[in-house]
């Protein structure tokens, strides 16, 4: 199936505390997509649902084969959703905070990109 993007939009994340990049990547696609609204895409289109919606996130993260992909896709309301992961990102050195139950004194952050695309109807 073709298709044609219409947004791209950029977001940042981080886990200051608990060293897990599936929070620092799920928070990249919140901060990403936490300011739009996209009403017009889907009636523009002529689509009868957000749902039809094609979605890809890329991602960039320490650590990226330990992100739990399913709970990065659930940041997104609508849409057909792909994931795909990168190395990448950072980890900066913060203080560990053991009631946070931080194992070390790194944060993890994350850079999202996801587009939003719509089936080329011809």
């Amino acid at each position: 199936m073709t298709h044609k993007r219409l947004i791209i939009e950029m977001g940042m994340g981080v886990d200051q505390h608990g060293q897990d990049p599936t929070v620092a990547a799920a928070r990249a696609v919140r901060n990403a997509i936490a300011h739009n609204a996209l009403p017009g895409v889907w009636e523009v289109a002529d689509l009868s649902h957000p749902s039809e919606m094609l979605v890809e996130v890329q991602v960039a993260v320490p650590f990226p084969e330990q992100v739990r992909q399913d709970e990065v896709l659930a940041v997104l309301p609508f849409g057909q959703k792909t994931l795909v992961l990168k190395e990448g990102g950072m980890v900066v050195a913060g203080r560990a905070i053991p009631e946070l139950d931080d194992k070390n004194d790194d944060m993890y952050v994350a850079i999202a990109a996801v587009t939003v695309s719509i089936p080329d109807k011809g």
